[in-house]
């Protein structure tokens, strides 16, 4: 029975390995610089599995700041024939989809089936599947961690980003924030530009820390808003552990590694002949927490003793 089923096995579309001597091709859009840690872990894994940049593998890849021109420019690579497209964050996968409904997507992005870029986690139907962050529900996580971060704070901010916050979300953390006697400022930014100036105004209204919310938008200008963030000396709290370790106060979520080698294994099941309709949705299923007791130091913030106890990694 052991050999029956691994015969079936390989011979499923699933099990199947690259069929020798193809070409896959593939289209990468990045909501920012490349490359970046996602993207390496992304290629790292796919290198695993066999499948070689400049080898077996051609990569169109793109690096966007904004989806205006998003999608065109898939149109312009479904042209020349592609096994798959990459697109992460959700103004970019809708882009996406507008240039095609046969050509498999692939995504990481807040909240799939929240923002209607998927039927179901279970069965994703159409052309797209992915990685769902749970980025709703990190949010207000982050927000009670950064409340625990500066207890003396009444008055919090969040930068959010329209264009990917689902229904209701804001609601919710402004509710939360006020049964804790918190004072929620939520500031808008859907551009680059827009992020200083809604920094700016969140310190000089009175906001004594900052949750800067789940979006593509924000880790493109990472360096910005950690730069802008200390020269107030405003404590901050962000999604990704490796944002903490670049300089910021603390994040938590997944890490930019495990996304970029998760989606990667999913993609190989698309090249192996998988649809992506009958390829779940998944989820990360390790979350950490990394303090940056130096940052702390800088901007003057003594970091409670017993958050230090529940950090996976504190920074010395």
């Amino acid at each position: 029975m052991i050999l029956l089923g691994g015969a079936a096995l390989l011979h499923s579309p699933v099990g199947r390995a690259q069929e020798p001597g193809r070409v896959y091709r593939l289209g990468f859009l990045a909501a920012g610089p490349l490359p970046n840690p996602l993207y390496i872990a992304f290629l790292d894994e796919l290198h695993r599995s066999g499948f070689v940049k400049g080898q077996n593998l051609r990569i169109d890849e793109r690096s966007l700041v904004s989806a205006e021109k998003a999608s065109d420019i898939a149109t312009t690579m479904i042209g020349t024939s592609l096994d798959a497209i990459v697109a992460n964050g959700a103004p970019l996968i809708r882009a996406v989809q507008k240039a095609t409904r046969t050509v498999p997507i692939l995504t990481t992005a807040d909240d799939l089936v929240g923002s209607g870029l998927v039927r179901s986690f279970a069965h994703p139907g159409g052309n797209t599947t992915g990685i769902s962050i749970l980025a709703t529900e990190l949010d207000g996580k982050r927000q009670e961690l950064l409340t625990e971060l500066v207890p003396a704070a009444r008055h919090i901010a969040a930068l959010a980003d329209p264009g990917v916050i689902v229904p209701g979300h804001l609601r919710a953390l402004e509710d939360a924030a006020r049964t804790g006697g918190i004072e929620l400022s939520v500031c808008r930014v859907s551009k680059g530009e827009e992020i200083v100036p809604a920094i700016d105004a969140a310190r000089s209204s009175g906001a004594q820390a900052l949750n800067v919310l789940a979006s593509p938008l924000f880790n493109a200008y990472q360096q910005m808003i950690l730069q802008r963030t200390a020269a107030l000396k405003l404590p901050a709290i962000y999604q990704w552990p490796e944002i903490a370790e670049a300089g910021g106060l603390a994040a938590y979520g997944p890490r930019f590694s495990q996304i970029g080698r998760q989606s990667a294994r999913q993609l190989v099941k698309i090249f192996r002949g998988a649809k992506p309709a009958d390829i779940p949705v998944e989820q990360p299923d390790k979350f950490e927490l990394v303090i940056n007791l130096r940052t702390a130091k800088a901007i003057g913030l003594e970091v409670p003793p017993a958050l230090l106890d529940l950090a996976d990694k504190v920074i010395e």
